[in-house]
């Protein structure tokens, strides 16, 4: 089939943590993607993941505002519209490609319903543009082995951008040794059918990361029943929303489970690296599956000039990675946590216990989780007196 002589657009997702900035940063480190525009999406108020991409020559265009899907499906337009504004102009480097990197939590449906649908009779030159410039090409899915089925069994979302998939990668399977696990994996393309019975499935250990970014025309028809009719749904609501006035938009409903929520903390100087790490362990114990994403690129006292940067999924905390220089002028320690059923508040309360020795009732923290948690409570009102003592 003849490709259309347009600029493909690639949606890159996979529920949180599931590796899309590192297969990101395999990417564009390859030559040929230089002339790659990147779209990067975050849920959450403070921008992480663009300092976490290779930029280069590379055009990067954050949204950091919420979730694409959740702001109204126009947004991806008018950021492609921007992009194309911006290259045309010579404001901006040209770009042959578009790599969009989803939210983990991001629902597709209203992504490729707003690249795919088209109404010939409410377009704006905006649309009009678009759809002359570019289309959907390919939708990769990242599928983490450790966490993939406890994602896709809790999360509505996970399971739909597997089915939305037309490219499946297995992440984090160099992690397997044991024969149970091996034995797992090479049960998991097959498991998988049930969601998406035609989309390539390939190991990321094996894969060629630039291949799953070659140009294909995108098919509805081929992901199932279910895809196109999430689609025709989201035709439906796009209509029913269309004539709101941009004043009562953010009145739209969020699409995730009412308790999921992003909040960030944000800590102007270098910390003790033994703290920061008692912080994040004593979080991962009190929280456990409902901290469902941790991320950050934090300053450290013996080190200030080469910050690290940490990842935390559920109970999972990879070890921080140590960069020769900050991405950015910015020196503050910037921490993202996507939580479920969790307040901000204490979680902020046990970083100022933890980092500047500030008593806190710790309570609070645990009784919005599990009653069954709450035996932790002793153990950190017991961390809280030690540390007062050796302060005094």
């Amino acid at each position: 089939m003849a490709l259309p002589e347009r600029i493909p657009v690639f949606f890159l997702s996979g529920f949180l943590g599931s590796g899309k900035s590192t297969l990101l940063n395999q990417v564009l480190a390859d030559p040929s993607f230089e002339d790659t525009a990147v779209i990067i999406n975050e849920f959450g108020d403070v921008a992480i993941d663009h300092l976490l991409v290779r930029q280069g020559e590379t055009t990067i265009s954050q949204t950091s505002t919420g979730c694409l899907c959740c702001s109204g499906t126009t947004d991806i337009r008018a950021t492609l519209f921007d992009l194309h504004c911006a290259a045309s102009a010579g404001l901006a480097p040209a770009f042959s490609r578009v790599i969009v990197e989803m939210s983990g939590l991001g629902d597709p449906a209203p992504l490729v319903n707003a690249l795919m649908a088209k109404d010939n009779d409410t377009q704006t030159m905006r649309d009009r543009t678009v759809d002359s410039e570019f289309y959907l090409a390919g939708f990769v899915t990242l599928y983490d082995i450790i966490l993939g089925e406890l994602s896709i069994e809790r999360h509505f979302e996970a399971m739909k951008q597997i089915a939305f998939a037309d490219r499946i990668v297995l992440t984090k399977t160099d992690l397997a040794k044991d024969p149970a696990t091996l034995s797992d994996i090479a049960a998991l393309p097959q498991d998988l059918r049930v969601f998406n019975a035609t989309a390539a499935i390939v190991d990321r250990a094996e894969a060629d990361p630039a291949s799953l970014f070659a140009p294909r025309p995108y098919s509805v028809i081929e992901r199932g029943e279910e895809v196109s009719g999430w689609l025709a749904l989201e035709a439906v609501l796009a209509a029913e929303t269309r004539h709101v006035h941009a004043s009562n938009e953010r009145q739209r409903p969020a699409r995730h489970g009412s308790g999921i929520r992003s909040f960030s903390i944000i800590h102007d100087t270098p910390m003790d690296e033994a703290r920061l790490s008692r912080f994040l362990s004593l979080l991962q114990q009190s929280a456990g599956q409902h901290l469902l994403r941790v991320k950050g690129i934090v300053g450290l006292e013996d080190e200030p000039e080469c910050p690290r940067i940490i990842h935390g999924v559920q109970h999972c905390m990879s070890d921080p990675v140590r960069l020769e220089a900050w991405p950015d002028g910015d020196r503050r320690t910037r921490m993202v946590f996507i939580t479920s059923g969790i307040d901000p508040e204490p979680v902020r309360d046990l970083f100022s216990a933890v980092i500047a020795g500030t008593p806190s009732p710790f309570g609070r923290l645990l009784s919005p989780i599990s009653a069954t948690l709450a035996a932790l409570s002793s153990r950190l009102s017991s961390y809280l007196t030690t540390l007062s003592r050796r302060s005094s």
